[in-house]
């Protein structure tokens, strides 16, 4: 009902010609039951264990692979490089991988058994994982895999020669969990959580990871994006906008599932379309416009994305201001000089004087604030900048001296000589279209493509 094969690679093809990346979701973890599918396929266990306990799967009611056949590992091998090499697809997100990697997950003691040598550890789907991920990174150059691993298992994006399981980056679910739970809180109560804020950058690099508001938190009971956050109307779009600007400014690659970009208020459901119509209303529009400034600014500022897996791209200011629940924090590229200063204030309280300190002395510019009118806020800022003062603060020796929006996130840069491709300031107050439009110019070709999600 979607179309043939050739239709979806013509959808690619078009797709790729505006600059827009494709990820498919793939899932080697388990597959259903259903009589036309490939559930006992000729009559026996061909493609499944034969014993529930290990090709059973309890949370899904479906069967699991037999890792350990060579068949069924050249099955899903072959699966996946087609997708790449015929299809043209960027990559790979592999679902469930933390199913794979455990005999025991989601199953009582008596329920599963143990490998070779009486671990908990799957050692045929960590050898599959491991022989997948060489052989797409062999024959499709370039190409990327995703690992859905919600656990602490080690090194899942680090090459498989150094020991790890070689996928290119796994989802960041601890940082999706807590900061979903902290945004839940009241502002009031923010301080005694502000642990959540900042617990994230005590393990950032020790994957390669990617930042997911995905379709698991927007499902089965647990409602929208803009439902999850506290207050009144306008402070629920403040918080998600607030929200949006961090996750923007933390190590990591971005994902957003549909709906998310411009507020969607009801749950999402397959039976459905998007709630288009929402895009009347003025807050709707202005989560819809900033999203589509912070994707524009993310792929103009090196600072943003160059440096995502290595720690000198990434400095606190203060984390410490848990009473006024603020953080701030420097990003860096690969040139010392180039930097963004971002500081979030998580309250609905405007905070002035903030005196803040920054890496050097200099007129710094509000290239982005949640809080403009534009976005659907308030439209409390600085004049679209401000100037150091020779007043060391937060270890630095120039400071600038802010007003602090409420429920909004500040995005600064030092304000030289622009370079060709970056992004200029956004000043609030004007034609905001015609401006951004003159000011981004020409966008990156397609090898810095946006990633669109559904």
């Amino acid at each position: 009902r979607y179309g043939t094969p050739i239709d979806l690679m013509r959808m690619i093809d078009r797709l790729h010609q505006r600059g827009i990346g494709v990820i498919l979701d793939w899932v080697p973890s388990h597959f259903p039951n259903d009589s036309h599918g490939l559930y006992e396929f000729d009559g026996t266990h061909l493609f499944e264990h034969a014993d529930p306990r290990q090709g059973y799967h309890p949370d899904w009611n479906s069967a699991i692979f037999n890792y350990g056949r060579n068949e069924v590992r050249s099955f899903l091998t072959s699966s996946a490089v087609c997708w790449l090499d015929r299809y043209h697809v960027d990559g790979l997100r592999v679902d469930a991988v933390a199913s794979m990697l455990y005999l025991d997950y989601s199953r009582e003691q008596g329920q599963w058994l143990p490998n070779q040598y009486g671990g908990r550890e799957n050692l045929e789907a960590i050898d599959f994982l491991r022989s997948l991920n060489t052989l797409t990174h062999a024959e499709q150059p370039g190409s990327i895999t995703v690992a859905e691993e919600s656990t602490a298992w080690p090194g899942v994006s680090r090459p498989v020669h150094l020991g790890g399981l070689g996928f290119t980056f796994k989802w960041n679910m601890g940082w999706m969990h807590d900061m979903l739970a902290y945004m839940k809180h009241d502002p009031v109560h923010r301080p005694w959580a502000h642990n959540h804020i900042t617990f994230s950058m005590l393990y950032a690099y020790t994957e390669n990871f990617m930042l997911p508001f995905s379709h698991d938190e927007v499902v089965h009971g647990k409602g929208p994006m803009i439902g999850k956050m506290p207050g009144d109307r306008w402070q629920k779009f403040a918080n998600l906008r607030a929200l949006y600007g961090y996750m923007f400014g933390h190590p990591g690659k971005k994902l957003n599932f549909m709906g998310g970009e411009f507020g969607q208020t009801r749950e999402w459901n397959h039976d459905f379309s998007l709630d288009w119509h929402l895009l009347e209303y003025p807050e709707h529009r202005g989560i819809r416009q900033l999203v589509g400034d912070l994707n524009r600014l993310y792929r103009s500022e090196p600072s943003l994305h160059e440096l995502d897996v290595r720690p000198e791209g990434f400095a606190w200011i203060d984390c410490n201001d848990h009473e006024g629940s603020v953080v701030s924090f420097v990003r860096r590229s690969g040139d010392p000089a180039d930097f963004m200063v971002f500081i979030v204030n998580f309250t609905p309280v405007v905070r002035r004087p903030y005196r803040l300190g920054v890496p050097e002395a200099g007129h710094y510019r509000e290239v982005i604030n949640t809080d403009a009118e534009v976005y659907g806020g308030s439209n409390v800022g600085n004049l679209g900048g401000v100037d150091t003062e020779d007043i060391p603060t937060h270890g630095y020796e120039h400071s600038v001296s802010l007003i602090l929006p409420p429920l909004a996130c500040l995005i600064l840069k030092p304000d030289r000589p622009a370079r060709e491709g970056r992004a200029r300031s956004i000043v609030q107050g004007h034609d905001h279209r015609r401006e951004l439009d003159e000011r981004l110019g020409a966008l990156p070709a397609s090898d810095e493509g946006v990633l669109a999600y559904s």
